[in-house]
């Protein structure tokens, strides 16, 4: 992990070292990393000075149990000082156990409980689409169990139903769901109208190009193959 690094940013390993005191959600931690630090180092048009303007893309993190490789990604950017890592769930720490939009400069929701933050993404699409906002882009990264959760099956096919193509949902799929699609993950979402694409989900490049494939008129999935980690 020390060799995801970039221009002016800090590198990761280090700052993951800092974080302990949530060791049971390591694995399902680091298989988010690669994806968080794609998001932020080349796609999202969000930075520490532009956590408040309406023009901003936003960030969903509804895999938010076992934020480490998250806070490390916003610490790296500069959107919370690196030395919050050191006191994860602390007393007096910000950084909880879930994400908390209150208390995180950057986090856009709370989360933790798996199978909502698809349907707050819609939504906050729909928002802003009402306020005539066409230029952000709403990123949802779920893990591929929470697709066990039939909210979120709503949330695929309202999206699809009505051309929602601000919307990106990204799936880590490290094998953990209970379920699984005939298909395949991608083959859930294209059935209601989105596009799909499934890449490796280490692969810096093609999860650039997955990410920013995005269509007019469909809303788009991305799904993360990673090892099985939990």
């Amino acid at each position: 992990m020390d060799t995801l690094t970039s221009s002016g940013t800090a590198p990761l390993g280090p700052l993951l070292r800092r974080i302990t005191g949530d060791e049971k959600h390591g694995p399902s931690a680091h298989s988010t990393l690669d994806v968080l630090w794609v998001l932020y180092d080349r796609v999202l048009r969000v930075t520490p000075q532009t956590v408040d303007d309406p023009d901003r893309d936003r960030f969903l993190l509804s895999k938010g149990h076992g934020p480490a490789a998250y806070y490390a990604v916003l610490a790296a950017k500069g959107f919370i000082p690196a030395d919050w890592l050191d006191d994860l769930a602390g007393p007096e720490s910000r950084l909880g156990h879930h994400p908390d939009r209150r208390l995180v400069p950057g986090v856009e929701i709370g989360s933790g409980s798996l199978g909502h933050g698809l349907g707050l993404g819609v939504g906050t699409a729909l928002g802003l689409r009402a306020q005539g906002r066409t230029d952000p882009r709403v990123y949802v990264l779920l893990g591929d169990a929470e697709l066990d959760e039939g909210s979120n099956h709503e949330a695929i096919a309202y999206a699809g139903a009505t051309g929602l193509d601000t919307v990106t949902a990204i799936v880590v799929d490290n094998a953990s769901a209970t379920h699984g699609w005939p298909g395949g993950i991608a083959a859930r979402f294209t059935v209601n109208g989105w596009t799909g694409e499934t890449v490796d989900g280490r692969d810096h490049t093609a999860l650039h190009a997955a990410l920013t494939g995005h269509r007019p008129d469909r809303p788009h999935v991305v799904v993360a193959r990673v090892e099985s980690q939990g």
